[in-house]
């Protein structure tokens, strides 16, 4: 953990954090990174999608993404990038 300063270069080294994929005319695209850990995505994700069934502030967290409409993918990834700022 030591190689990582910040929560958000973790984040972006695990492929959880968004990366911008802006043209010249349009700005504010924000999309999965190519190149990303995949283990330590999987990693991520796994603990994101157990927490969801076994923590009940995690349940919580993803039902109000559900509700606020974003899909079942992208509020388990915000979990998971949540996740990522506790470590």
């Amino acid at each position: 953990m030591a190689a990582f300063v910040t929560p958000d270069r973790l984040a972006a080294f695990a492929g959880v954090a968004p990366a911008p994929r802006d043209s010249g005319k349009v700005s504010g695209n924000l999309r999965r990174p190519q190149r990303y850990n995949r283990r330590l995505r999987s990693v991520f994700c796994t603990s994101a999608l157990i927490g969801i069934r076994c923590c009940e502030e995690s349940r919580r967290f993803h039902d109000r993404k559900r509700a606020e409409g974003t899909r079942h993918t992208q509020a388990v990834l915000a979990l998971a990038r949540r996740r990522v700022n506790v470590l």
